[in-house]
């Protein structure tokens, strides 16, 4: 028997309004519960159980005027449930620093913490996804998880991994923390300066996977940039007086201004040199450059996402390419390379030479490149080589650059548009 249209659609919008309130809930529920149990994954269990109460009862009672509220006092009533199942009662009242009186004393202190409101719950939830005994890959699947409340199925689609995969590596984040006994706090002095390093690049490398996909058939995922940008605004809101985490939320709106201006008509990747810029979302970019003159203002050096920052202002600020201001382009870049010994920050700061002084001087950047191990098999040294000499008009050698990159990217749009370059150099002369 199938459903009713009406019905499908009814029950359609009921989702989407869940999936809505819990991604903007989620964090902070999870987060009060893992302050409390002392157990992230315990914690993500109970949230999970009162995001299924909400697919269950809503449909028949409605959506509550307060649904954050609702989902809150649900995952209260699982976790204290959880409690009295618990057979480590005594241990946690002794960790309480009280006297075993009653049960029902003990349920009242936990009922107690789980309602008090504490601001810094989703920041510790951040902090302790992106903890630096977990791998990369784990920090950005548990980030997504838990603070950015995505589905095992979304990341691994994301990401082009087997969901199951991504569900081990979860699984495995979260038994490492507590193996680890990873403490539910925020981290203070050198301790917080290396853990905000580390959450500030698993959103760099969330939002660089959105914007640049690194396989498949899509250029570019925009919902992993908008997931991205929206964790960092969130994370600006926590820690307001970092400037770097201002330099990173600017250095993603300026770019995610350019998402819709990267794909063609026909869904072919579309140079910088070749967007139509009246496409460039304004609301975005001027997001972005409130963003970076708070970093800029902080009193505080640029660090690497702020330089960043100001190298996409440079181009959002300019009518066309050859009005860019590609002389600072090269001095930021320059600086970013002092700050990171980045080969690829140098690979970078040769285009923008190029664009600055002419193409002989990027390509002698370019070849002094050449033996660098962390650019070998990485298709954009290949593709910027072949762009200069095409511009130098050794147009046999910039076809045998663009062939090699387009063998080397796993991207299929990238792939399509090198070997259309490839083809415009014109035929091999010994052919």
């Amino acid at each position: 028997m199938t459903t009713p249209p009406a019905r499908t659609a009814s029950t359609a919008d009921l989702h989407r309004v869940v999936d809505a309130v819990w991604r903007m809930e989620s964090a902070r529920i999870v987060g009060a519960l893992t302050r409390v149990t002392g157990d992230v994954g315990l914690a993500e269990e109970l949230a999970q159980d009162a995001l299924v109460a909400a697919l269950e009862q809503w449909p028949g009672t409605g959506v509550p005027a307060k649904p954050g509220a609702w989902l809150m006092a649900i995952a209260k009533h699982r976790a204290i449930d959880s409690f009295r199942r618990s057979q480590n009662l005594v241990r946690k009242t002794e960790e309480l620093g009280r006297d075993l009186v009653t049960r029902e004393a003990v349920e009242e202190d936990w009922a107690a913490a789980l309602d008090e409101v504490v601001e810094d719950d989703v920041l510790r939830l951040v902090f302790i996804s992106c903890h630096p005994v977990l791998s990369r890959e784990a920090r950005v699947a548990l980030t997504l998880r838990l603070v950015g409340g995505l589905t095992t199925e979304e990341i691994a689609r994301a990401f082009l991994v087997p969901e199951k995969t991504l569900a081990q590596r979860i699984v495995r984040a979260k038994r490492t923390l507590t193996a680890a006994r990873v403490p539910f706090e925020t981290p203070s002095g050198p301790e917080f300066t290396a853990r905000i390093a580390s959450v500030l690049e698993v959103l760099y490398l969330i939002f660089n996977e959105g914007y640049s996909a690194t396989a498949g058939e899509d250029l570019v995922r925009p919902a992993l940039c908008q997931e991205a940008t929206r964790l960092g605004r969130i994370l600006a809101g926590l820690v307001p007086e970092e400037a770097e985490v201002h330099g990173l939320v600017a250095l993603m709106e300026i770019q995610a201004s350019r998402l819709a201006a990267r794909i063609g008509a026909d869904g072919q990747a579309v140079t910088l040199a070749d967007q139509d810029r009246t496409a460039w979302d304004r609301v975005l970019i001027g997001r972005g450059l409130a963003a970076l003159r708070r970093a800029e203002d902080s009193g505080a050096a640029l660090g690497p996402y702020g330089l960043q920052a100001a190298i996409a202002a440079c181009h959002a600020r300019a009518v066309s390419v050859e009005e860019t201001d590609w002389a600072r382009i090269a001095a930021l870049y320059e600086a970013l390379a002092e700050l990171t010994r980045s080969p690829v920050v140098e690979l970078n700061r040769a285009v923008a030479v190029s664009r600055a002084y002419g193409a002989g001087a990027g390509l002698e950047l370019v070849d002094a490149l050449a033996g660098e191990p962390a650019l070998q098999g990485y298709h954009l040294l290949p593709t910027v080589r072949g762009d200069l000499l095409e511009q130098l008009g050794r147009r046999d050698e910039a076809r045998e650059e663009f062939e090699r990159a387009a063998a080397l990217t796993r991207n299929e749009r990238e792939r399509a548009l090198l070997r259309d370059r490839a083809a415009a150099c014109g035929p091999r002369l010994d052919a």
